[in-house]
């Protein structure tokens, strides 16, 4: 199969070209930094400015079905988000391919009970209002017959690949740079968390079943845990204990005054300071089961790829 993923060179899409060329797919690998990576065999990287239609046209030639993994810093999503998403499915549409969406979970608010696909779009947040807009307007969009769309939501992630979530960037690295780890607004709730080659089997199962169109997927995970069996995970992966702290709603408020991720970043604590789990029994009562790595030994790979990676 022909499939060109969009946003290729961040965590997720990286994570996902693997997984479809491992699957025997070949694959377009577009983003701006795409030729600057080391890709696999099957695998066409082209540098791609998914600002601009003649680009992105060129990207998606040929291509049976386009992933969406592109995303843009919180502090530019109102701005750029939707418009992004956009020219992705008019490019998708424009050469009859089937569109896979890479989502989160924002459209469902915090709802404090484990979240299906039957769970309201209740989101009372300027992020979660504008991920289920866009949401439902490609689904929209999929009913009027413009193209077929298949979403895939996903929790916070951390996993070889990606740099900047926030597992990666409180915990992982600082740990293995030997510094002071720090765990998100409260650390004993217990929280869904997608190790990212996990989540790439979700979405290649997408990729590979037509019949996903239509609809959003939650995607399989490990069964939710705490910051803090992370933290101890990462001690284990380490073989000494880590130092660690907490970022509080007060320290991030005051961050928040000088850095503008941080700001845009108080929108998500009520995602932390209660249960934050999901429910993907309809995806693998749908497709079967995937493989999903316990999360000690996807901490123990995360760590081994940071020591890889780091200068």
């Amino acid at each position: 199969m022909q499939i060109t993923v969009l946003g290729a060179a961040g965590g997720a899409g990286q994570a996902i070209v693997h997984e479809l060329a491992a699957r025997g797919h070949h694959v377009v690998a577009a983003s701006r930094s795409a030729e600057e990576l080391s890709w696999p065999a099957g695998v066409t990287p082209l540098a791609t400015d998914l600002t601009d239609p003649v680009q992105l046209a060129a990207a998606c030639e040929d291509a049976e079905v386009v992933v969406m993994a592109a995303q843009v810093p919180y502090p530019r999503w109102h701005a750029e988000l939707a418009d992004l998403i956009d020219r992705a499915a008019d490019a998708a549409a424009a050469v009859g391919a089937r569109l896979v969406m890479v989502d989160n979970l924002y459209a469902y608010g915090s709802p404090g009970t484990p979240m299906s696909e039957t769970t309201p779009e209740a989101a009372t947040t300027r992020k979660g209002q504008l991920r289920a807009a866009i949401g439902q307007r490609l689904l929209a969009r999929h009913q009027a017959g413009e193209f077929r769309v298949a979403i895939g939501r996903f929790a916070d992630y951390f996993g070889p690949y990606d740099g900047s979530s926030l597992v990666n960037q409180l915990i992982i690295q600082p740990g293995i740079a030997g510094k002071r780890v720090r765990t998100f607004i409260a650390d004993d709730q217990p929280h869904t968390f997608h190790y990212l080659p996990d989540a790439a089997r979700g979405f290649a199962t997408l990729v590979e079943r037509p019949e996903a169109d239509g609809r959003i997927w939650i995607l399989p995970a490990a069964p939710a845990t705490t910051q803090a069996a992370l933290v101890d995970h990462l001690g284990e992966a380490l073989g000494a204990p880590v130092r660690h702290s907490r970022v509080t709603p007060a320290m991030l408020w005051a961050l928040g005054l000088f850095n503008a991720q941080l700001r845009e970043a108080r929108e998500v604590v009520a995602q932390f300071d209660r249960p934050y789990e999901t429910d993907a029994s309809d995806f693998v009562s749908t497709f079967g089961p995937i493989e999903v790595t316990p999360h000690d030994q996807a901490i123990a790979a995360t760590v081994a790829w940071g020591r890889e990676v780091s200068p």
